[in-house]
């Protein structure tokens, strides 16, 4: 009895000379199957918002602000003078003298906040992860509470507080030339600690239990446990903390106008970068404003913070070894 002749495709199984003889075609590979791949256009539809909001009222002010730098009304015609409204802005008498002030009373700023409010912060930060503490949440509000309020009634309030005629102290600390600037820097540290205090914390608790009990076992104390199993681990975070804390001064602006004025009395003892910068763009009382001056001290501060932010990354970041929690 005869078999059936059964037509086998080529490249399936079957008559061996026709397997044989049939072209053999690679399957596609992962990389291939993934360049393939369809482009996620809902992702552009979520992100498209934001990015816009984004550009119009940062990236677009930033780079128009650095373009009036390099211009200059001459006759009420803008006309373009490359860098010599810097050039003015670091020899003039009257602009070098106030802008070089700005800068060292912003870096006296900022050195206020590092030394006392990011080890308070920390401080308090480990006092809130310990295990035993009881109404840990309501010390976070509690701690946390003055971050919310609004600068202006913060700054009402502590020159109730400060005044020599109704308040708790004799000496005038916002009147003096010599203590104006570092009273103003522990009222800011007051008001943001909560800011460092719960990045700290939210680091402090994700810190395996496995480790703090190995280290209890070897015989360390609770000082030892932190500064040598706890402390190590937090570094990045530090680091994080201190370039915020940095950024956040060199744009400071909102206390020192609201209890001092854009004079930053008494003599610009309070004078920061950015209540110069309204000084010059706006200009104040006698004092005419000038809209390319203005840009071109706004980019002085965006320079400096720059400059901070950039030794942040190549003189702390890659030096840190950071671990998985």
């Amino acid at each position: 009895m005869s078999r059936p002749l059964i037509s086998t495709p080529p490249g399936e199984t079957g008559d061996p000379a026709t397997t044989a003889g049939a072209a053999t075609v690679p399957r596609p590979g992962p990389v291939a199957r993934r360049r393939r791949r369809r482009f996620r256009t809902h992702l552009v539809v979520f992100v498209a918002p934001a990015v816009a909001i984004y550009t119009v009222f940062m990236v677009y002010p930033l780079l128009d602000s650095l373009r009036l730098s390099l211009f200059a009304s001459r006759d009420g015609v803008q006309t373009f003078v490359g860098l010599d409204n810097f050039v003015r802005l670091l020899s003039d008498d009257l602009l070098a003298g106030a802008f070089w002030n700005a800068v060292w009373n912003n870096l006296l700023f900022f050195a206020v906040h590092f030394v006392v409010q990011n080890p308070i912060g920390l401080l308090l930060a480990a006092l809130l992860a310990a295990p035993k503490l009881r109404g840990r949440a309501t010390y976070r509000t509690l701690l946390f509470i003055p971050t919310t309020l609004s600068v202006v009634i913060v700054g009402f309030i502590w020159q109730l507080i400060l005044s020599p005629v109704w308040g708790f102290v004799d000496t005038p600390l916002l009147g003096q030339s010599s203590t104006a600037l570092i009273t103003l820097a522990l009222m800011s540290v007051w008001q943001y600690i909560g800011i460092p205090m719960l990045l700290f914390y939210a680091v402090l608790v994700s810190i395996p239990d496995d480790l703090v009990e190995a280290a209890t076992i070897d015989g360390a104390n609770a000082w030892t446990t932190f500064w040598r199993v706890k402390f190590p681990l937090i570094l990045p975070t530090v680091g994080i903390v201190s370039v915020i804390t940095y950024v956040a001064n060199l744009n400071a602006f909102d206390l020192i106008y609201t209890v001092k004025g854009a004079l930053a009395g008494p003599d610009f003892a309070s004078d920061i970068m950015g209540t110069l910068f309204f000084r010059t763009f706006f200009g104040f009382q006698l004092q005419q404003g000038s809209s390319s001056m203005g840009a071109t001290v706004a980019t002085m501060m965006f320079l400096l913070i720059m400059a901070g932010v950039l030794l942040y990354f190549f003189g702390w970041q890659r030096r840190v070894e950071s671990y998985q929690l």
